[in-house]
């Protein structure tokens, strides 16, 4: 075999490999946290004629065992056939789950935030038009030796009204691996806490009172004053509210 033969033959094995390596690096990026999900969500209050408003969240994430870093993704979507025109998304951390950031979105002052929750962001949106769907990058962290839930609520502009709402749902793993660089936790899987040593925790988990569990008997969270725009539920001002039954959409 010529040596010029033998040269073009190792070249096109070389670009092979090499675009095949781009491929599988790409679908693995892409593939980070699996398809997305509206586990957990429900109507609350009647949008307008003609506007369907969802979320989605991953259904895998994966926790830093180190810094307990996470990376979440919340997308919020118009199914309907009409325009949403002005609406909020709110991303709500509970328990074990705190959000740090959302891009594009203002933090809820500690005192607006709902009862049981610690932290949250509020994300205007002008208008989300038919078909179409917006998604934000949400950083987290994520206390393995705790349960974690994370709640986005879909309002009006005003916080009158709660289009839609995804949570509180956990996001957790029945066996964590705290000796591992990474943990992944599954949407809707409620988190068996470890200790440091490896070994799950007792009592209570997370040392507090449960949370509510998503389904037809939960409780809502509608309503609240985010920086002062939105109207708050009840004589007390809590967004935790015991309200009418989970509608179905019309």
């Amino acid at each position: 075999m010529s040596s010029r033969r033998t040269t073009a033959i190792a070249g096109s094995l070389l670009t092979a490999s090499f675009s095949a390596v781009m491929i599988l690096s790409f679908s693995a990026g892409a593939d980070d946290q699996g398809p997305m999900s509206d586990k957990g969500g429900k109507v609350i209050d009647k949008a307008p004629a003609g506007v369907k408003l969802t979320t989605l969240l991953p259904e895998k994430i994966e926790v830093d065992n180190s810094s307990q870093e996470t990376e979440i993704t919340a997308t919020v979507k118009n199914g309907g056939t009409k325009d949403s025109g002005e609406i909020r998304l709110l991303v709500v951390g509970f328990d074990g789950l705190s959000v740090t950031g959302v891009e594009g979105c203002s933090e809820i002052a500690k005192k607006d935030l709902p009862e049981g929750s610690n932290s949250g962001f509020a994300c205007a949106i002008d208008n989300l038009a038919v078909g179409k769907s917006k998604s934000y990058p949400v950083d987290a962290t994520f206390d393995l030796k705790k349960e974690g839930k994370i709640c986005l609520p879909v309002q009006d502009a005003a916080g009158t009204m709660t289009f839609w709402q995804q949570g509180p749902v956990p996001f957790g793993a029945n066996n964590p691996s705290p000796n591992a660089p990474a943990t992944p936790l599954l949407l809707g899987t409620d988190n068996s806490p470890v200790t440091p040593g490896g070994d799950k925790a007792g009592g209570d988990k997370a040392g507090g009172e449960e949370l509510p569990k998503t389904g037809p008997a939960d409780q809502v969270l509608p309503l609240g004053a985010v920086g002062g725009a939105l109207i708050s539920a009840g004589a007390a001002g809590l967004w935790w509210t015991h309200r009418r039954p989970q509608r179905s959409e019309s």
